[in-house]
């Protein structure tokens, strides 16, 4: 992921949030969960960092011919 500071200073903290949802055989979204990692600060003013996040699902989450999409990431800054 990229995050860019468009901002006049630089982010010192903050997290992002991932929203992953099982999804059925059939394509029935069973079950969203939600984790939460730090942002890769600092972000100077104007620039841009990158960070590669794995989003995990406990197995017995995930029965046999369902599947994990995460479709929502947010983040948020102090």
């Amino acid at each position: 992921m990229q995050f860019r500071n468009t901002g006049g200073t630089a982010v010192t903290s903050g997290s992002v949030m991932f929203a992953t949802h099982i999804i059925g055989l059939l394509g029935v979204d069973w079950a969203t969960i939600t984790s939460r990692q730090d942002l890769p600060v600092p972000i100077p003013a104007g620039t841009v960092r990158s960070r590669t996040y794995a989003v995990c699902v406990d197995a017995w989450r995930v029965p046999l011919g369902m599947h994990v999409e995460t479709r929502s990431v947010t983040a948020s800054w102090g």
